[in-house]
């Protein structure tokens, strides 16, 4: 990600469409579990509130523990990329396991409906 409004950005538009798809199976699919998706949906926002907020973190070194500025600009710049790269990864474990208890959630009938349709169009 670019900077810390970017990866928000971005943590907010795939968990939406995860949610907005999630709430269109839940009024649309006859048959559906509707706790099992709503547990979904609750992993999903709880996954968006976790990565917005461990976003927010700080450099905690100053200038002054690093011998000149191209130290510290390097050692700023790991840190950050480090803490991102892990924020990413536990966002996406946690969406990987609510689209999980998501898809368990849809009947068969309906899975087999939609490789269907998706067969047609190919």
């Amino acid at each position: 990600m670019a900077n810390k409004r970017e990866f928000k950005k971005y943590v907010e538009a795939v968990g939406a469409s995860a949610c907005n798809a999630m709430m269109a199976t839940y009024y649309n699919v006859e048959g559906a579990d509707k706790e099992a998706i709503e547990k979904a949906m609750a992993q999903v926002l709880g996954a968006i509130g976790a990565a917005r907020s461990h976003a927010n973190v700080k450099f905690d070194k100053g200038m002054k523990a690093f011998p000149d500025a191209t130290a510290y600009a390097k050692a700023k710049k790991e840190f950050f990329r480090k803490v991102f790269v892990k924020i990413s990864d536990d966002f996406s474990k946690e969406l990987d396991a609510a689209l999980k208890t998501f898809n368990a959630a849809i009947p068969q009938e309906v899975k087999d409906q939609y490789k269907k349709a998706v067969a047609a169009d190919n």
